[in-house]
């Protein structure tokens, strides 16, 4: 080949060259992956168009009852049932066992009830969602990060939450097929929330950026982390994000609890509780692990009082005690 030849010219005559294992390997990957989107994009919007003509009520109910009978079937139920194990481990197995279905059941309506999440609104009975706690929401020009956790329908957190003119943000971590993140991101509709941070350094920054102006975030505090610090949960030291602490002690933010209870058939309690005491003791680091410690503590709490509402299906304990 001459030099400098573009690397697709060839002598007339040459035979092509073959692609080599790994480029043909590496190409079929891509192709598979693609009609693994399409088919996960078209499921998924064909479950949005089934809950929409159906309705939210009659959706949630099927959803729940799929889920409740098919989920504790399926081999990450074994993570659930040592989760509970774990937390309840006074509780009988059939106890435990219940609460997994409920658990599933739950799951189950969250998923059909969210392409009406965004067309709920507050009412007196029926279908919608009351706040209760309001009393212990700051004004709207005072910063304040509401921690909650993925309870009962936890999308619904941020309408009472947002509302006032408060200008609020979440973090948000797409999921790995970039159409079915299309659909998720239409069914949000924007709604209460002004901005969705990605996880990570960059939008940690874009976070300290929102918080410095004045302005508000909803974050989600019980999810397990390869970072942080391992802090107390149901007995067990549990990988804590540290990250919420970090930012309300940055900025001085007010730091609500808000968790969210199903009370009926698509009704809901979005529960809005005291403000937790900021440490100011001069040393950052305790203040930090101390406000990370009262956060893991509110979780806790709430999951004793509502332990069917929650997912229990990730790993959230040490990996030993899975091995166990």
């Amino acid at each position: 080949m001459p030099q400098n030849a573009a690397p697709g010219w060839r002598l007339p005559g040459e035979t092509p060259r073959r692609p080599r294992p790994e480029q043909w390997r590496a190409g079929l990957a891509a192709k598979n992956r693609q009609w693994r989107w399409r088919f996960e994009a078209a499921l998924a919007r064909g479950l949005v168009a089934l809950s929409r003509r159906m309705g939210m009520v009659r959706a949630s109910a099927l959803g729940g009852a799929i889920c409740r009978h098919v989920g504790p079937l399926l081999p990450v139920s074994r993570i659930g049932r040592r989760n509970l194990e774990i937390a309840f481990p006074d509780r009988t197995p059939q106890w435990r066992e219940e609460t997994l279905r409920d658990a599933w059941e739950n799951l189950g309506r969250v998923m059909l009830e969210w392409p009406h999440v965004a067309d709920l609104r507050r009412t007196e009975s029926g279908p919608g969602w009351e706040a209760a706690g309001e009393e212990n929401i700051p004004p709207p020009e005072t910063p304040c990060i509401f921690i909650s956790a993925h309870l009962s329908n936890w999308e619904l957190m941020q309408r009472p939450a947002g509302g006032s003119g408060r200008r609020m943000a979440g973090f948000y971590r797409a999921p790995d097929n970039p159409l079915v993140d299309e659909l998720v991101q239409s069914l949000r509709g924007g709604g209460d929330i002004s901005a969705l941070f990605p996880k990570g350094s960059r939008g940690a920054r874009m976070a300290m950026k929102h918080l410095g102006a004045g302005h508000s975030m909803g974050i989600l505090v019980d999810q397990k982390m390869n970072e942080g610090l391992a802090l107390p949960f149901f007995g067990q030291p549990a990988m804590t994000p540290t990250g919420p602490a970090e930012l309300a002690l940055r900025f001085g933010c007010v730091v609500v609890p808000c968790r969210t209870q199903r009370i009926g058939p698509c009704r809901y309690r979005v529960l809005f509780e005291p403000p937790l005491p900021l440490p100011d003791t001069g040393d950052r680091a305790a203040d930090v692990r101390s406000l990370a410690l009262m956060m893991n503590q509110t979780l806790e709490r709430w999951l004793r009082e509502q332990p069917g509402e929650w997912l229990w299906l990730h790993r959230r304990f040490p990996r030993e005690v899975y091995r166990r």
